[in-house]
Order: structure tokens, then C-alpha cells, then sequence
């Protein structure tokens, strides 16, 4: 069987904190005399790197960011002169154009965008490399540059200036810039896998939650590297009865200056349930008074959150609130456009094969081609999902006849030796070809063609609180756990990688999925049945 680390090693490129149990033990801190390169103890950690190559490594990603977007505006005022008199596409064909003229506009809104960029913090660390927001920032700065320039075409009425160069560069500009920093984006996440650009944190606090949070944060692409807990007066950490890793005890509160200056650590975790009220009003005066070092609260529903949280302030109290949908507006739009292109090109191509699975079904046995079975969409939704046909149609009565194997099922949703399975379904299953019905309910915006698997009501108790994650994306024909070992899997690990689909979420893991994994997952036919 396929272990589930082995299954997100795939994606990751590192481990999942799903390996053996060790005992926890505190590190001892008279070991540490500076920055060290990795923490010893039982916790996965990722080397470390000195606190002066850490600079060094932002302020070059800095002066490279900021090279990008002054060449990526430049080379967009550069092509809309080109279309726009070079190829002589307009609509205003009494502007003459003057090389010198827009050389000195282009250099002039340049410098205002590179201005109007930092204003909008796109050169400050901790606004970059994570979320859309670096993204719409960019748009926005790049939209009011534009609308000052129009403006001043106004004001100025001898300021004459092309509509379409405008509106050329804007679009050129938006492009080119955010593809400039996508790019540059997809480097810091490659050199995270190998220990750069991390942060080192500690969680605070011994609660069970406490020690969940340091496992998700453990992983590279959150950009955090946990060195482990401290602990708050006299409360034990927690012992990893389930058998995941522990991270190593640095000690309590009190030894907070000391475990910061020894380890390097640049902030603090605090999950909700850790710390009473007064003790957060401590702890925060402890760390204002440790320069370098901040401060950050979790809200302890990290693993409900996956859609993301919204903070809206009311008179001077900030509140949360949370997002129906995991995907945001853009990313739900790009998804849904290309799988419905995808479908389409699928369907047309698909159609005539469709036929002879359909002849094949019937002549195997007797009974309808299509299996309607009926399960769980976005927001608990229930619509059914089609399959070819693949069971006989007195499935039930043969499995009556075997009740260990109905007990079996009723355990792990799956068998491997299922007597219900004809001989054509058990090669439609071989194969997924099966589920290939499915491209209609994409069509119909019931499904995507990657997402988690599909349950059916009664199976959404075995998700218990991750199924509020789960009902936030549409299921999708294929996902990560149909390429980490199918039906080999453990229902478990199965859930486990559902999970980590939904809360990674990005347009090219579906790619990644789709084109790469499925197509090795399909000609392996390892896990099919």
C-alpha cells in the first residue's frame, strides 16, 4: 500500500509529517551558540541558513523584482509602439508618431509605475510570495498610472498622446508584469524546497492544536520553518499518541529570549487555545520588548479555514469572517474556463468511442449503460454523477451472498475482488474509462475534471470536520488521490489527500494531475478496481 507520505512526496518534494512516532525531548540550549544549520530532534526541519545569507537572499530577490518590472514596462511601451504605428493599427490616424515623444512618456510613466509600485508596498517583503494579492496590487498600480496620464492629457491639451499606445501599454504592462513576477514567484517556491527563503517560528503553547499547526506549518510552501514548541507554565506538551512526529520542546516562555536569540527565531506562533487571555497580554509584552521578533495568532479553525478568511472592521473591532468557497473569483473563473475548452475538445473526440464502451456493456450483460449514482457537490449539493455501468444490476443479491466481503465494504467503500463487477466493468475500471461519462456533468458545473473524489451523503460522516473542506470545491473526475494509488489507498489517506489538494490548491497541480499523473495512474492501472 501506498503510504500518504510517499503519496505528497510526489507533489511536495518533501515528506509528509505522516512517518514514524519518536519520543519528545526538549533540546538543550547550551548546545547553541549561534545560528545553527539544523535542529536535531524528531521534527522533519530543513536546514537553515545564517541570518545574513537570509538578507542577502531577500535584498537580491528585491533588486531582481524591481530589474523585472522596470524591463517588463519597458518592453510593454515598446511593443504598443509597434502595434500601434509600426503595424499601423488605430483609430485615431492624425496622431503622428514621434519615436523621441513616447520614448520621454514611456521613461516618464516608467518611473511613475516603479513609484506607484513601491507605494503599494510590491518591494516589501512580506506582501510578495504568497496569495493574489501581489497580483491585484500590480493591477492596481499599473490602472492609476495609466488614468494619470490620461488625465494629464486633459489637463494639458498639447499633450497629445495615442489612445490606443494608452490602452496597449496598460494591457502589456498588466501581462507582462504579473508574468514577470509569477515567474520569479515559482523560483522562491523551487529554492523553498531547499531551505531558503523560510522563516523560522515556534509555535507556542502544548495543546493538541498546538501541535497540528506546527505539522501543517512544517512544510515548505507555507513558508515557515517550525523549529518546534514552547511550552507555557506548567502545561506538558503533547506525547504524539497518534503516531506523527513530535517537534522538539525548546522550553517555556520564560526561556523565550534565550530560545530566540539561540535558534533565530523570527516569530511566534500562538494558536487560539494555548494561552488564557492575561497570558497573551504577557507574552505579547514579552515580545515587544525582543526587537526582530513578531507575533502571530492563529484563530485555531486552520483546518475548517481552507477558504480563506475575510476581516472587516467594525467602529475599532476587527472581525472575521469566512469564505463560502475555497477558490477565489479568478482562479474559479480560469479553472472553469479551461476544463470547459478541455471537456468540449474531449467530448468531440470522445463521442464515437462512447458507442462501442456502450455496445460492449450491453452485449456483456444485460441491464442500462449508464450508473446514476448520487453525490455531494459545492456546499452539500446533491446531483448525480454518471459512470458507465459496470456492476450487474442484481449487485446487491451477490453481495449478499458474501457477507464478509459486504462487511469489508462497508468499511473501506471499496473491493478489490468485488463479485458485482462484470468483465467489461472490471476493464472500464482498469482503466477509469468508467468515469469518462463524468465530462457531463462538468458541462453541467456540477464537477471539474480534477478536484477530490465525489462521496455520497451517508459517507460525508467519515470525513467528520473535513468535510466542510471537501464541500468547498466541486469533486473532479480525477485528483491527487486517484494518482497516489487509487483504491491501494487507506480511506484515511484518501481523506488525508483530499485535504491537501483543496488547502494547495493551484492551476498547475491540476495540470500537473491531469496531464502528467493521470496519464502514468490510467497506463499502470495499479489500484484499479
Amino acid at each position: 500500500m501506498l503510504e500518504p507520505a510517499v503519496a505528497l512526496r510526489s507533489v511536495s518534494g518533501r515528506p509528509s509529517v505522516g512517518s514514524r512516532h519518536q519520543s519528545l525531548r526538549k533540546i538543550d540550549m547550551s548546545t547553541y551558540t549561534s545560528y545553527p544549520a539544523t535542529i536535531p530532534g524528531t521534527f522533519p526541519s530543513i536546514a537553515g541558513r545564517s541570518p545574513s545569507t537570509e538578507r542577502l537572499l531577500k535584498t537580491g530577490y528585491l533588486a531582481t523584482l524591481l530589474i523585472a518590472d522596470i524591463l517588463a514596462l519597458v518592453l510593454a511601451f515598446r511593443l504598443a509602439y509597434w502595434l500601434r504605428f509600426q503595424l499601423k493599427i488605430s483609430v485615431a490616424p492624425e496622431v503622428v508618431p514621434s519615436p523621441e515623444f513616447y520614448t520621454q512618456i514611456a521613461f516618464v510613466m516608467t518611473v511613475g509605475c516603479v513609484l506607484l509600485f513601491s507605494l503599494a508596498r510590491l518591494y516589501y517583503w512580506n506582501s510578495l510570495v504568497g496569495g493574489t494579492y501581489e497580483y491585484s496590487r500590480a493591477f492596481n498600480a499599473c490602472t492609476v498610472a495609466f488614468l494619470l496620464a490620461i488625465l494629464a492629457s486633459f489637463v494639458f491639451p498639447r499633450l497629445v498622446i495615442s489612445r490606443l499606445w494608452l490602452v496597449g501599454s496598460w494591457a502589456l504592462a498588466v501581462l507582462l508584469v504579473g508574468g514577470a513576477r509569477f515567474s520569479l514567484r515559482r523560483v522562491v517556491y523551487a529554492l523553498r524546497e531547499r531551505g531558503y527563503f523560510l522563516v523560522r517560528a515556534a509555535i507556542v503553547g502544548a495543546s493538541e492544536e498546538a501541535l497540528a499547526l506546527a505539522r501543517e506549518l512544517q512544510h515548505p510552501w507555507s513558508g515557515y520553518e517550525i523549529v518546534g514548541l514552547v511550552g507555557v507554565g506548567w502545561r506538558e506538551p503533547p506525547d504524539g499518541k497518534d503516531g506523527a512526529p513530535v517537534p522538539p520542546f525548546l522550553g517555556t516562555v520564560k526561556d523565550l529570549g534565550t530560545v530566540v536569540r539561540r535558534l533565530g527565531i523570527k516569530e511566534l506562533v500562538v494558536p487560539s487555545s494555548s494561552l488564557h487571555r492575561e497570558e497573551l497580554f504577557a507574552l505579547y509584552a514579552q515580545v515587544h520588548a525582543i526587537p526582530g521578533l513578531e507575533l502571530r495568532l492563529s484563530t485555531g479553525l486552520f483546518e475548517l479555514l481552507t477558504t480563506g478568511v475575510q476581516v472587516r472592521v467594525a467602529g475599532v473591532v476587527p472581525l472575521i469572517g469566512l469564505k463560502k468557497l475555497r477558490l477565489s473569483t479568478t482562479e474559479l473563473f480560469v479553472k472553469t474556463l479551461v476544463e470547459y475548452a478541455l471537456t468540449i475538445a474531449g467530448l468531440v473526440v470522445l463521442l464515437p468511442f462512447f458507442g462501442l464502451v456502450a455496445l460492449g456493456i450491453k452485449l456483456d450483460s444485460p441491464g442500462p449503460v449508464f450508473y446514476r449514482r448520487k453525490v455531494l457537490g459545492v456546499r452539500g449539493k446533491e446531483f448525480y454523477a454518471y459512470k458507465f455501468r459496470t456492476m450487474y444490476v442484481d449487485g446487491d443479491r451477490i453481495l449478499s451472498e458474501h457477507p464478509e466481503l459486504a462487511a469489508r465494504l462497508r468499511a473501506e467503500e471499496k473491493l478489490k475482488d468485488d463479485p458485482r463487477v462484470t468483465p467489461m466493468g472490471r476493464w472500464l475500471r482498469k482503466f477509469s474509462l468508467d468515469e469518462l461519462p463524468q465530462l457531463f456533468n462538468v458541462l453541467k458545473g456540477q464537477m471539474s475534471l480534477v478536484g477530490p473524489r465525489m462521496i455520497s451523503p451517508p459517507e460525508a460522516e467519515k470525513y467528520g470536520r473535513s468535510q466542510f473542506n471537501l464541500l468547498t470545491v466541486r469533486p473532479g473526475i480525477t485528483g491527487l488521490w486517484q494518482v497516489s494509488g487509487r483504491s491501494d489507498l487507506s480511506y484515511q489517506d484518501r481523506i488525508r489527500l483530499d485535504m491537501y489538494y483543496i488547502r494547495n490548491y493551484t492551476i498547475w497541480m491540476d495540470f500537473h494531475i491531469l496531464f502528467i499523473k493521470t496519464a502514468n495512474a490510467v497506463l499502470s492501472g495499479r489500484g484499479a478496481y
